[in-house]
């Protein structure tokens, strides 16, 4: 069931859908602030690409740190496993995270 607040007006209010829609959507690699630190939950798919970072060290458990975005914010520059890692925000946006 979903719940749409209205304002005054009658009209669905877009604050709190963006609100109800991040509390339900799970973060992403691609989501965090430079300088925050999170824990691999998932990384989603089975293409080559999804084997490619699991590869690479981004596997459930692992601590990540955002270390840096490009001007364009692209690509992203992780901290894993005491090493840096860049990979583009549509290859962050596969690796589900959550709180350390």
């Amino acid at each position: 069931m979903r719940i749409v607040l209205k304002n005054s007006v009658g009209l669905p209010d877009p604050a709190s859908e963006n609100r109800m829609n991040a509390a339900t959507k799970p973060a992403a690699l691609d989501g965090l602030t430079v300088g925050s630190v999170a824990r691999v939950r998932d990384v989603t798919g089975t293409d080559p690409t999804t084997i490619r970072l699991l590869e690479m060290g981004l596997t459930p458990g692992v601590e990540v740190r955002l270390v840096g975005r490009a001007p364009l914010g692209d690509p992203l520059e992780f901290e894993v496993r005491g090493y840096r890692l860049s990979i583009r925000r549509q290859e962050a946006a596969r690796v589900t995270v959550g709180d350390r």
